[in-house]
């Protein structure tokens, strides 16, 4: 079967008006700029391989201004210096922008990453919307403590008095996958700037449009220049430039776990705080008393969402035996009816992914699996004109120890095994290097409280997964990350703990 995909273009105005630019520059301060070096890279839309625009193909030296930018900003400019409530104002009118601007980026999210219209303007655009919202109210809760002591301080007739102040962390330096590229960043910037910090921010090379129109929107906003700087350009370039960067304090960084392992290693020059959010394998737990009108949908939902490229999809399956059947055949049906196609089509349920090497890698997932002994219940071809389509694909007859089981595959594949009781469901999700998140599916509240106690995962959810709000934290334990994005934590992650003591 061939997959025809259509040359769709944008429809809204300012959609056009950005992308009829051309050339789109990194934000130094205030400043467009192209970079130093003059080179510059190619926006591609994935689904057809129609170039998009270009941006700059940053560097060290672009990362080295940014950095001393940023460092201005923070040393010398307002932003740190202004009230809680004035920050909170300037992060809430983001949050407005983005909303009012809704469509355009989303269409701009769509042509650049591949993801079907509705995934960015139903969920993760409003959910970036929200972030900005959300840390405008947490710019107001940055609290120290009064705290008692045990110190008996002499010369009589003295006391101490002590208590803590939380300050901004300084320059932070912003690492930005290319699966969810807006609402990733928003997830980044929203509590760093409800700290007090400044920031680089380095999107990925394969989607950095909406970056740099939020660039645009965060001046709008009112934000001083220096506050947020953009460098795009190669991850292992100006993202290695960045982690290694003697005048960067904190490193939040979203990716692999393979590359999270390199931040860590360049950070330790200067011994900058770090934030890691990577890889996952997540299990999806069925149980044979769960409600299947619910569970079948949602575990389809949970792997098949945005083309499968979500941290935390639902990659592993495990069924309890009596209904295994029923579960994995109604997963299969359900990825048979799902329309591939481009993203701006609006009955689109299956995206590209965003690159032809990403589907390449996919693809060679599966076709591992099956000849390691794996049988595709459906799907696993790769399709479309540029290859960069996969047909969801549930693979069975898999054994733990197969990559497919093992390893991020980060594509539209799921691999589900049958269990013949709970304890051997937990024992084999957590069989995992990673834990990032889980679910389980069960009518029994005791079975489902007691197996998010056990389920070594950053998240639980019950009877859903994909759950998101900026007011819940996410991340993970073992090789998934460090620290959590998102919820009140997210601003402990940019700011640090001082502590006074005075005789008085």
């Amino acid at each position: 079967m061939s997959l025809v995909i259509p040359e769709l273009q944008a429809s809204h105005a300012d959609a056009l008006e950005f992308l009829g630019r051309g050339d789109h520059p990194m934000l130094l301060g205030e400043q467009w700029v192209a970079a130093r070096s003059g080179e510059w890279m190619e926006a591609v839309n994935p689904a057809t391989g129609a170039v998009l625009g270009r941006f700059p193909n940053g560097d060290a030296a672009d990362v080295d201004i940014a950095v001393q930018t940023a460092r201005a900003a923070f040393e010398q400019g307002p932003w740190p210096a202004m009230t809680p409530a004035q920050r909170a104002k300037i992060l809430w009118r983001v949050g407005e922008l983005i909303e009012q601007h809704i469509d355009e980026l989303s269409e701009l999210e769509t042509l650049d990453q591949g993801k079907p219209i509705w995934v960015g303007r139903y969920a993760e655009i409003p959910g970036a919307a929200e972030q900005f919202r959300f840390f405008a109210g947490q710019a107001q809760r940055i609290e120290g403590q009064t705290l008692p002591t045990s110190i008996n301080y002499q010369p009589p007739g003295k006391q101490v008095f002590a208590y803590t102040l939380k300050a901004p962390v300084g320059v932070v330096a912003a690492i930005v996958p290319w699966n969810s590229p807006l609402v990733l960043t928003a997830m980044k910037l929203a509590p760093a700037l409800a700290a007090g910090c400044c920031v680089v921010l380095k999107p990925a090379e394969d989607t950095s449009l909406t970056a740099l129109r939020l660039g645009e929107l965060l001046l709008e906003a009112g934000l001083p220049p220096g506050v947020v700087n953009i460098v795009t350009g190669r991850g292992d370039v100006v993202g290695a430039a960045l982690a290694a960067h003697p005048g960067v304090d904190k490193i939040s960084f979203t990716g692999s776990t393979q590359v999270g392992r390199s931040v860590l290693s360049a950070a330790g020059g200067n011994l900058k705080k770090v934030t890691l959010e990577l890889g996952g394998k997540s299990p999806v737990i069925v149980m044979p008393d769960a409600d299947m009108d619910l569970a079948i949908p949602g575990a389809a939902n949970a792997i098949f969402f945005n083309t499968g490229q979500v941290c935390v999809a639902g990659s592993r399956l495990y069924v309890h035996r009596s209904v295994f059947d029923q579960v994995v055949n109604g997963i299969a049906d359900i990825a048979r009816g799902m329309k591939l196609g481009h993203g701006l089509d609006a009955t689109t349920q299956i995206g590209p992914l965003v690159s032809r090497k990403q589907a390449d890698r996919v693809h060679r997932y599966v076709q591992d699996a099956l000849t390691d002994g794996a049988k595709a219940v459906v799907g696993g071809r790769q399709l479309g004109p540029n290859n960069t389509f996969i047909e969801p694909t549930v693979l069975v007859n898999v054994r733990p120890d197969m990559a497919c089981v093992q390893e991020e595959i980060f594509g539209p594949v799921v691999v589900a095994t049958p269990v013949d009781s709970l304890e051997e469901a937990l024992a084999l999700a957590n069989d995992s290097i990673y834990g990032l998140a889980a679910s389980i599916w069960t009518s029994d509240l005791s079975t489902a409280h007691r197996a998010a106690a056990r389920l070594k995962s950053g998240t639980v959810w019950i009877n859903c997964h994909l759950m998101f709000d900026a007011s819940l934290p996410i991340g993970g334990v073992r090789q998934s990350g460090w620290g959590r994005e998102s919820g009140q934590a997210a601003v402990d992650n940019f700011l640090e703990l001082k502590t006074v003591c005075a005789v008085v």
